[in-house]
């Protein structure tokens, strides 16, 4: 039996200095900025020159990608505006070698 669940919305600001160079927690079900009712996490990056991050994915998990805009390595692909990569079976997402990028990295359920 599923439990119905109220709507809410909620504004958050997230400073970019919290995503430099890194992956920042911002929804999941534990610890985020926004509590979200789903077996999924989101984290946002910022990335230029030599910054650089890297997100362990649970076995059984997948990964998917989203550059919102800029350049970016993704597992060493690399990834253009727009694009998207998931990633099935792979223990790591490896971002690097970004130029203004700007990122999305949902960790999701099989």
């Amino acid at each position: 039996m599923c439990k119905a669940l109220r709507p809410a919305t909620s504004k958050k600001t997230v400073p970019p200095a919290s995503k430099r160079g890194a992956l920042s927690l911002i929804a999941g079900p534990h610890n985020a900025l926004v509590k979200i009712h789903a077996d999924a996490s989101l984290y946002a990056g910022l990335f230029d020159g030599d910054e650089q991050a890297s997100l362990s994915i649970a076995s059984g998990r997948k990964g998917y990608v989203h550059l919102v805009s800029g350049q970016l390595q993704v597992n060493g692909v690399t990834l253009n505006d727009g694009d998207a990569a998931l990633l099935d079976n792979e223990s790591l997402v490896s971002l690097q070698q970004g130029k203004d990028a700007e990122v999305l990295v949902f960790d999701l359920a099989a």
